[in-house]
């Protein structure tokens, strides 16, 4: 039997987290959901996670800089990040370090944009952690 994939979803704002919570689950995946990147990164389920959906501003640390520590934990996880401040500047930093996608709430979160982020995400080679 084949194992679902974990996604993981970091947002400080309680209602969209919960929407983006049931739509990866009604994708059939398994979601699991965190009001900030510290309790994601002091969570047993960073190495379980096989994409992580992160909004870029929250309060203490944001999206880059949690995907910074992750990066410096020695951690491959495919990151799609989410906005409502899109910025050229930070979605090019994001991109080039190496998310899957940056997307714009809410616009781009309708329809069938991030569901295809999450194919790419998950069908991307590498594993989800590089630590064992």
């Amino acid at each position: 039997m084949a194992e679902i994939p974990i996604i993981s979803i970091v947002d400080d704002d309680d209602l969209f987290r919960g929407a983006i919570e049931k739509l990866v689950k009604s994708l059939g995946l398994t979601a699991r959901a965190f009001a900030s990147a510290e309790s994601y990164l002091q969570s047993s389920w960073v190495k379980e996670t096989h994409c992580l959906i992160a909004d870029v501003q929250m309060p203490n640390m944001s999206g880059l800089e949690l995907q910074q520590r992750l990066s410096h934990l020695g951690f491959d996880i495919p990151i799609i990040f989410i906005t409502a401040y899109p910025n050229d500047a930070v979605r090019t930093k994001a991109m080039n370090a190496g998310a899957v996608c940056f997307l714009h709430k809410p616009l781009d979160l309708q329809g069938p944009r991030i569901a295809d982020c999450l194919q790419a995400a998950l069908s991307r080679p590498k594993g989800p952690s590089k630590v064992t």
